[in-house]
């Protein structure tokens, strides 16, 4: 079990990494605080996989629903890092 909560928040930690790139990217940009704000919710995610409470805290929604389905189509880099954290959980 141990080792699957390990796989579950390597892929929460990439999929930070990943957005804070983004951020990285629109520092100085008015879309930056909306991008730090996606980045807040990725964190809430990976102590939600900590914790073992990662299905609560998404309360039914995809994780692309959970950090904003408009802010991850317009940041199609993220979007396998949120494919990876989803397979992980399914896992």
């Amino acid at each position: 079990m141990s080792k699957h909560r390990t796989a579950l928040q390597a892929a929460a930690g990439q999929l930070i990494k990943a957005i804070q790139k983004e951020w990285m990217d629109e520092i100085g940009a008015p879309a930056a605080a909306q991008c730090e704000q996606i980045m807040l919710s990725a964190h809430e995610l990976l102590q939600a996989t900590k914790q073992g409470c990662l299905t609560d805290v998404l309360r039914g929604r995809s994780i692309t629903q959970f950090l904003g389905q408009d802010w991850v189509q317009m940041h199609p880099r993220v979007q396998p890092f949120i494919q990876a954290l989803a397979t992980a959980a399914r896992a």
